[in-house]
């Protein structure tokens, strides 16, 4: 999958965890990907590092999200900013 500034789609978050991850979705791809894309446009950042950053833990450098493997703050703040919107988007 290739990186991008546009918005996710259901389809891109659902082929990610299906090929990326090797595994199959047991979430709502349609509201992760919303919930994704609402913190992307809040902090102006990609939104595909951020699905890796939720879905696989993948550190993004420049939003300093990792310290010696470890979340820092921010990283926890971001991960929990997309936890709590895609619960917004299932209830």
């Amino acid at each position: 999958m290739y990186k991008t500034n546009n918005n996710m789609t259901k389809n891109q978050v659902e082929m990610y965890i299906r090929t990326d991850l090797d595994s199959t979705p047991r979430h709502d791809c349609k509201a992760l990907a919303s919930a994704i894309n609402e913190v992307a446009k809040e902090v102006g950042h990609d939104s595909y590092a951020l699905m890796e950053l939720l879905l696989s833990n993948t550190p993004i450098p420049s939003l300093y999200t990792h310290s010696y493997g470890f979340h820092t703050r921010n990283g926890r703040g971001l991960i929990e900013s997309m936890k709590n919107a895609y619960n917004t988007y299932t209830s």
